[in-house]
């Protein structure tokens, strides 16, 4: 993941995202990458214009979360109260067998 936000910061400062940046970068933050995983990603990222991935990823359509009625939040919030009473009653009835 590093490599990636790597490559972010080298396509954002306008420098080529090629092995030897990629290296540079890797040994700034200190931890230690081997040298595959840095070409496997140059690679992988090797012709891909990643200012159109970015405005794609930006514009793409998040997923509302389902709205819900009215009728259905009142018909949920009358069961929690009936049921609630009932608990109630039924406590209040195991009390008074107590004292019988």
């Amino acid at each position: 993941m590093n490599l990636i936000y790597g490559a972010l910061l080298l396509h954002s400062a306008s420098k080529l995202i090629n092995e030897e940046n990629m290296k540079k970068i890797a040994h700034a933050t200190g931890e230690k990458i081997e040298d595959a995983q840095i070409k496997a990603v140059v690679a992988a990222l090797d012709g891909v214009d990643i200012k159109s991935v970015i405005e794609k990823a930006a514009m793409a359509p998040v997923a509302a979360a389902p709205v819900v009625s009215g009728a259905v939040a009142e018909t949920v919030e009358e069961k929690s109260e009936e049921e609630t009473e009932k608990k109630a009653e039924e406590a209040a009835a195991g009390l008074s067998q107590l004292f019988d």
